[in-house]
């Protein structure tokens, strides 16, 4: 593998740490969901570059489904924090 692919992905492995930092230290729900996804399309990064380092056009085929359901759980969730605060705002 070429010396750039080792670099990209030493790299987005540093961006996936980081998102798993903030996943921990994250202060409220919100903050942990952007982390989520965050970490979700770092490994969709880190899949293509693998994929790409290792001429194998099937990585690209999982990176595309890993991005729509990262996508699609990010929809899910965000709607689920609308949920929890209306019905919050609803108890008071």
């Amino acid at each position: 593998m070429h010396l750039l692919f080792v670099v990209l992905l030493g790299l987005l492995l540093v961006v996936f740490i980081m998102g798993v930092a903030r996943l921990i230290i994250g202060p409220s729900l919100p903050d942990r969901a952007v982390a989520l996804d965050f970490m979700a399309y770092a490994a969709v990064g880190f899949i293509v570059v693998f994929g790409a380092g290792t001429d194998q056009p099937a990585f690209l085929d999982v990176a595309i489904a890993l991005a729509l359901v990262a996508f699609l759980s990010t929809v899910a969730f965000a709607h689920f924090i609308v949920l929890d605060q209306q019905r919050r705002d609803d108890d008071r």
